[in-house]
């Protein structure tokens, strides 16, 4: 059941960093550079934090 949660934790990720990424680049009023690399940067991020919490909830039962 664990590898639902984790598939479903990153597709949501994957849209919630598109989105941060794109309310960051509204409001500097123009696209990075290197948007790959910070969408990377932001998605790891989430993924490390999200999957740890994730670990976390389905070992404690």
């Amino acid at each position: 059941m664990e590898f639902v949660y984790y598939t479903l934790a990153g597709l949501i990720l994957y849209v919630l960093s598109d989105w941060i990424l794109g309310q960051v680049e509204k409001l500097r009023g123009e696209r990075f550079e290197q948007r790959t690399l910070i969408f990377f940067v932001i998605i790891l991020v989430l993924a490390l934090t999200s999957f740890k919490a994730i670990e976390m909830l389905t070992t404690a039962s």
